[in-house]
């Protein structure tokens, strides 16, 4: 199996840890506001808030597991553990959105005074905790699924904020409670918006999905340009978490070589699948008219 060294983007648990702390702060904070300002928006963005403090821990340990080496019981180390830990993520984001959209429809009926001013506080609290934590992840959610997931949980809970501070400010000035519903619906479409894009991406790597920018038959018409290539097939692209890419393929070649000729061939591919199409971990099985299936993908 050959694979191509790449520099890996180290991603820092630092970050994590100061944002766990400041959610967990803004979180406390903010439910004992809105019990006290009888705020449901105050509240749904307290609960979000607590998920983020869940997401964030299950992302750092997440992101340690990752970096635990591969043994004889784990061949792959534990790096897939930041693509369960992004699917976990995405589907509690969804969870708690529907929650919110429930007790926003049940309070838009039964509307009631708010004390508006701590609303508008601890919602302009909410915006410098959460503003923070996401100029410290942005940079890792660039490059890193789990690190993303966090990200958004952040992102979405600032932009909660900012929609709750809205609510506080209309409600202060013109006594219009029902925003604080309509704001909490808004909230939760976000939250379901998101939740489902990073849904299916996390669930389609965990499912080893081909990955949506790679194109199978256009990897094999770049490998068939290398002369003494027969037909390449049989073949399985995923990725193993983001930074590891696999092929694993079958190759036919146009004639009976030596294995030190092979691997002259085999480098000529990595090349090809590195630079053409990023691949960077490759297994390729040699064969000479070999009875098997000959189709470019073939069930197993």
């Amino acid at each position: 199996m050959g694979h191509i060294h790449i520099k890996k983007n180290e991603v820092k648990a630092s970050n994590l840890i100061f944002s766990i702390f400041l959610n967990l702060l803004i979180t406390i904070a903010q439910i004992i506001g809105g019990l006290v300002s009888g705020s449901l928006a105050l509240i749904s963005d307290a609960l979000h808030n607590f998920s983020d403090v869940i997401s964030l821990v299950f992302s750092l340990v997440a992101h340690k597991l990752s970096r635990k080496k591969a043994s004889i019981e784990h061949t792959f180390g534990y790096k897939r553990a930041e693509l369960i830990a992004a699917f976990t993520n995405a589907a509690t984001l969804i969870i708690v959105a529907f929650i919110l959209i429930y007790g926003a429809i049940e309070r838009f009926f039964h509307p009631h005074s708010i004390a508006s001013e701590l609303v508008i506080w601890l919602a302009l609290l909410g915006i410098l905790v959460n503003g923070l934590s996401v100029i410290f992840l942005r940079k890792d959610a660039d490059h890193n699924l789990n690190m993303k997931s966090a990200y958004l949980h952040l992102l979405t809970d600032m932009m909660a904020s900012v929609a709750v501070l809205v609510g506080g400010l209309l409600m202060k000035f013109y006594g219009w409670f029902w925003v604080d519903s309509a704001m909490t619906l808004l909230i939760a479409i976000y939250l379901v918006a998101v939740g489902v894009d990073l849904l299916l991406k996390s669930t389609k790597m965990l499912m080893l999905f081909t990955p949506e920018n790679i194109d199978i038959k256009e990897i094999v018409r770049e490998v068939h340009k290398i002369p003494g290539i027969g037909k390449l097939h049989h073949i399985h692209v995923w990725h193993l978490n983001e930074e590891e890419l696999h092929l694993e393929a079958h190759l036919d070649c146009s004639q009976d070589i030596k294995m030190s000729e092979f691997n002259v061939l085999l480098h000529q591919i990595e090349l090809v699948l590195f630079t053409s199409f990023g691949i960077n971990h490759i297994n390729i099985q040699p064969e000479f008219k070999k009875e098997d299936p000959k189709d470019f993908i073939v069930q197993d």
